[in-house]
Formats: C-alpha cells, structure tokens, sequence
C-alpha cells in the first residue's frame, strides 16, 4: 500500500491519510476483504503518532469503509455508495473550484489542472 503523507502540507497528517486511504478504496486499489496495516505499523511506516492513525481508520470505519479489530487492524469492508442528492452538485462544484484556487495558489497552471481534469474525467466515464 502506498500512502503519500506530504508534512508540509496545510492538511493534518490525520486527513491526509483518510483522503489517501479513501481515494485507494473508491478507486478498487484496496478491495472487501484486503486488511490494512495495524495501526502501529502504519503509524511507524509513515513517522507520525499511532492515535493519528488510529483517528484516520474510525473515521473510515464511520463512513463504513472499514471494520477495525480490537487489536488495531482494519479490514475493508464492501460498502455500497450513497446517491448523492441534486442539491449536492453545486456543493461538489464549489469544493472543486474551491481545490482548482488552491492548487493555483501554490503554482499549478491552469492548462496542466485541465490536462489531469480531462485524463481524471475519463477515467471516470470508463468506471
């Protein structure tokens, strides 16, 4: 499993790894059933503290991605995906917009976020 944690960053630690995990998860690259490394040894792998990590996998298990042990250890789960409501269009366009300014604001150009705009929205009509 590959998890980038950039400590840079303005995002806490903590949401960049439920980002991360949840990108690997909507796109099948962690499948029902895969387990995910214990809390500890992710926690060591990456450099950050185990309740960090330990924070990212409940909240992942709240949204029902993930069934965690007693013992630390997360598997996935299968979880089928909410619709969204019409309303939440204009909510999803403004977090988009609202990442396209963030990512200018620290030197992306706008035609290379179109590029991977367009590559990403294949993708997405392939799936």
């Amino acid at each position: 499993m590959i998890l980038r944690i950039d400590p840079g960053s303005s995002a806490p630690v903590y949401r960049q790894i439920v980002d991360g995990l949840r990108v690997a998860l909507v796109n099948g690259d962690l499948a029902p059933g895969d387990s995910l490394p214990a809390v500890r040894r992710l926690a060591l792998d990456i450099g950050v503290h185990f309740n960090t990590v330990a924070s990212a996998y409940r909240e992942l298990a709240r949204e029902g991605w993930l069934h965690i042990s007693a013992r630390g250890g997360a598997q996935v789960q299968r979880r089928s995906l909410p619709i969204a409501a019409k309303p939440e269009s204009a909510t999803h366009r403004r977090r988009i917009e609202e990442l396209l300014a963030h990512l200018q604001a620290n030197g992306a150009t706008p035609s290379s976020l179109a590029r991977e705009l367009r590559r990403m929205a294949k993708a997405l009509e392939a799936s």
